[in-house]
């Protein structure tokens, strides 16, 4: 994915190939996504599993698309964060 903002262009994409761009990166995270299936008009999912997240001291970058929702967690937190993620889907 690519995000074009005023100061800059952030990219989303495999750690690999930004190693073989030669490209400067500050964040490694791991993807996660959502299995069930979200409405883009749906209220209220993406601050519950945030929250869920954050109590737990794991910061996320959310990307909502048609079907699911993708989740960017710190590659260190994958574990944990799918975890938590199980559980609040019990």
């Amino acid at each position: 994915m690519t995000f074009k903002e005023e100061e800059s262009i952030t990219l989303i994409t495999k750690k690999e190939v930004a190693d073989q761009l030669n490209l400067d990166y500050a964040f490694v995270a791991s993807w996660i996504t959502l299995t069930v299936h979200s409405s883009l008009e749906a209220v209220g999912l993406t601050a519950a599993f945030s929250k869920a997240l954050s109590e737990n001291g794991i910061s996320c970058n959310v990307v909502a698309a048609y079907y699911h929702d993708h989740i960017f967690v710190d590659k260190k937190d994958t574990d944990k964060a799918l975890a938590i993620l199980n559980a609040f889907s019990k």
